[in-house]
Parts: structure tokens; C-alpha cells; sequence
């Protein structure tokens, strides 16, 4: 089998299964197993990139937890967001790419625009807390995007 500093590789999961457990009717440790595999599946997704529509409460819960959050100002109309768009959807539950993305209507939150002095559809700022860690407007290449989410 084979074992790591924190654990069993997928291999060593598959051949624990088939040697350890399935084999020798140890169907306890199978259960126990499989809520353990299960229960490491679900933290880990719970640092994946999480893409939202936009509302001012999650914004605010978001940011005095401390946590990293994005806001995406998007327009149905704009070409350049759409694109951007394909780009965070690859990223969906990549943990290469922790944090929330708060998809923002351009045409319909002019106060928070306002607010926040964007003066383009296909802006993208990342907080940190309530700190501006990064801004993005017109950028649709993968690593600029990456770049600006993972500050």
C-alpha cells in the first residue's frame, strides 16, 4: 500500500478496499473508510472557487469574515465578460483558485460602481476582508485572471 505523510494515495485507497477490506469481509472498516474518503472530498471543495450572483449581504458577511472575495462586473451584453466568464466557470471547484466570486449586473448596481469607482463591464476586484488586493478591467487571459483571484 502505499502511504504519505498525511495519508493513503488513490491507489493505496483501491488497494486497501480490495485487499484489506472487500477480500476479508471487513465491511466496517469499508464503511469507515468511505466516510473518511468522503469527509476529505468535501473540506477540500469547501476551498474551491465559488461563483455566486452578487447580493450587498453575502458581500458583507464575506468580507468581515475575512475572506477572500471577488467581484465580477458583468453585462449580458459585453463580449469581453462573456469570455471571462468561460474562464471562471473552468475554475468551478478548483482549489487552485480558493475563494468566492460574486457575479456583479453591471447595468443594474450603478451605486455600487459608483461606489467602488468602476467605470467598466468586465471589471474584476478581489478583497481580501474589506482591503482591494487586485483590479482587472478587459483582462480574458487565463493566467491574468488566475493571477489577480489567487492575491
Amino acid at each position: 500500500m502505499v502511504r504519505g505523510n498525511f495519508g493513503w494515495s488513490y491507489a493505496g485507497w483501491l488497494g486497501f478496499f480490495n485487499n484489506e477490506v472487500l477480500m476479508k469481509g471487513n465491511y466496517m472498516k469499508a464503511i469507515r473508510a468511505a466516510l473518511l474518503f468522503g469527509a476529505l472530498l468535501f473540506n477540500v471543495s469547501a476551498f474551491a472557487l465559488e461563483i455566486k450572483p452578487y447580493s450587498a449581504d453575502t458581500f458583507s458577511q464575506l468580507q468581515k469574515s475575512g475572506a477572500k472575495v471577488a467581484l465580477h462586473f458583468h453585462a449580458e451584453w459585453c463580449p469581453t465578460c462573456k469570455a471571462q466568464e468561460k474562464v471562471f466557470d473552468s475554475w468551478k471547484g478548483d482549489i487552485s483558485v480558493p475563494g468566492t466570486l460574486l457575479v456583479v449586473d453591471y447595468d443594474k448596481e450603478r451605486e455600487l460602481r459608483s461606489k467602488l469607482n468602476v467605470r467598466t463591464q468586465s471589471t474584476l476586484i478581489v478583497f481580501k476582508g474589506d482591503k482591494e488586493v487586485a483590479r482587472l478591467a478587459g483582462k480574458t487571459d487565463e493566467k491574468s485572471l488566475k493571477d489577480a483571484l489567487i492575491k
